[in-house]
Parts: structure tokens; sequence; C-alpha cells
């Protein structure tokens, strides 16, 4: 009986931990590569929506004071052709941005017309946006300076986007990561395009994972239940965006946490020169080729 009792005990501890050992990333590689698909679909629908990064068509910084503003190009910011050679004027003081429309020119809130209002920015939660024609706009805030971030609805490069070059999906990409929590949270400053403009994220720890066989490490930043990244890697510059890839590790019921390179994507600033992107710290600089995720795209 003792015999029994011990082979009994061995063959329920070896099931209890069998079952606690890691699954892998993927257990159905045909459901997997049906949602990426899918999520590729959405990804390129997205860019082409009407709000989407496509649609980009001018950003403008306004000085303190009045800013004349319309097409002409005698007016302190020069509008596309579609706008009203002179639409009026945007008066910024101490933070604070007033328009005034043209008498004659039509810009609309919503369904109403604007003659004279005091709009709110991007950071206020509260944007104004407003709307002339197919040319819609409002005002951005970054760091200390005041602009207008211009969209075309009918922009040309909406229409000259078709898809996204990306590398062949690979499912040795999909890893799982562990994270080595810092005592505290770090704040990590990055850099953007604009030129004096830094952005802040929160950092919980540095992630570890491996990709063929390699140890390595990066440094994620809290977005919601999801951990977002920016990152670098050997490729970067040649076949991938210059300025790096955006990615989001996200983390199941139980707590784990999968990267799925294969879901790297270009930031905006790969599809419009008006778009602000943060730029990969260099705590994310990886020491090989991810040849996984979205590749260099090629727009006029």
């Amino acid at each position: 009986m003792r015999h029994l009792s011990s082979l009994l005990f061995i063959v329920i501890a070896a099931n209890f931990f069998s079952g606690c050992q890691s699954s892998p990333p993927i257990r159905d590689e045909a459901a997997y590569l049906e949602e990426y698909q899918a999520w590729r679909q959405q990804r390129l629908e997205g860019l082409k929506d009407k709000e989407g990064w496509l649609s980009l068509a001018g950003l403008y910084w306004l000085d303190e004071g009045v800013n004349r503003f319309g097409s002409d190009p005698d007016n302190d910011i020069q509008f596309p052709e579609k706008a009203a050679p002179f639409c009026g004027t945007l008066e910024l003081n101490q933070g604070e941005v007033t328009l005034n429309v043209a008498d004659g020119v039509e810009i609309y809130q919503g369904n109403s017309l604007v003659r004279e209002m005091k709009l709110t920015d991007d950071q206020s939660g509260n944007t104004t946006h407003l709307q002339q024609g197919d040319l819609a706009w409002y005002i951005v805030k970054r760091g200390e300076r005041y602009g207008i971030r211009l969209r075309d609805y009918k922009h040309p490069r909406i229409h000259e986007l078709d898809h996204i070059p990306c590398y062949p999906v690979q499912t040795s990409y999909v890893v799982e990561a562990t994270l080595e929590r810092f005592k505290e949270p770090r704040t990590i400053t990055v850099a953007t395009p604009v030129e004096g403009y830094m952005e802040e994220y929160q950092c919980p720890g540095i992630l570890h994972f491996q990709i063929n066989g390699k140890d390595l490490t990066l440094h994620p930043f809290v977005s919601g239940k999801r951990y977002f990244l920016v990152f670098a890697d050997e490729t970067t510059g040649l076949e991938t965006y210059g300025a790096g890839r955006f990615m989001y590790a996200s983390r199941t019921f139980t707590g784990r946490i999968i990267l799925d390179f294969n879901r790297a994507y270009n930031p905006p600033c790969a599809f419009s020169p008006f778009a602000t992107c943060p730029m990969p710290p260099r705590e994310n600089f990886l020491p090989v080729a991810i040849e996984a995720g979205e590749k260099t795209v090629h727009l006029e």
C-alpha cells in the first residue's frame, strides 16, 4: 500500500507540474493567421478612414497674437487651395485660442456656422473640431506650443495607399515575455520630431524575452491594460521605418505577457509629415534584425 501511495503521489505531482508549464503562445496556427489577416485589413482601413493618418494635410504652429489664415500666400498661415483665400484669424493669447471668421466664409462646428469662438485644444478632453468643405481641423498643444492640425478628407494619399508592405508572418516572432518590475515605476522621456517637444511615459519595469535563442529586453510604457512599445532594431532605416516601430504587448487573463512582432507597425509619422510621434528610447534599440511586422511605406 505504501508503494502504491508513493506512486500515486508521483503521478499527481507530475501532472500538476506539467499543468503549470506555460503553453505555447499560439495553439491554433490557422486561427492565428485568420485573426492576423483581419488585423491587417483593419489596420489599412483605419489609416484610410477620414479620421486616419492619411488624411493629415498640415501642421501649422501659431505665434502669440493674431494669426491670419487661408489659402492666400500673404496669410501668416497658408492653407491648401481648397480653403478660402482669407478664412479669418486665430488669436493666441497666453494659451487661449480665439477664432474670428472672415465675412462670407463658412466654417462649421458640427452643423452650426461659426463666427467667433474660443477653441479648446486636443489636450483639454473636449477638443473643438471645425470644418470648411473637405478640410477639417482642430488645435493641438505640444509642450508650450499651439498649432492647427489640418485634415483633407479627400487627400490623394488616401487613395494612393492600397497595402502596407510586411514581412511574411512567422509564428516564431510571437513570444512570451516576463516583466522584471522596478520598485517604483520610472518616467522615461522620449524625443519627437517636433523641435523642443518631448513626451513622458510611465515604465513599470523591463520585459525579458527570447527571439531565435537570443536574450533581449524592452522597456514598456503603461497604456491601460496593455503595454505600449516603441522600438528600433537592425532593420530600422533599411527595410523598416527609420524612426522605429510601435507595438502593443497584450496580457492574458492569467497574467502572461505576449509579444507579437508580426504586429509591429509603422508610427503615424511614416504616413504623414504632419504627425508627432514618440521615437524609440535608447533602451529599446534591439541588437537583432526583427524581420517581422510592417516595412517602410513609400508615399509621395
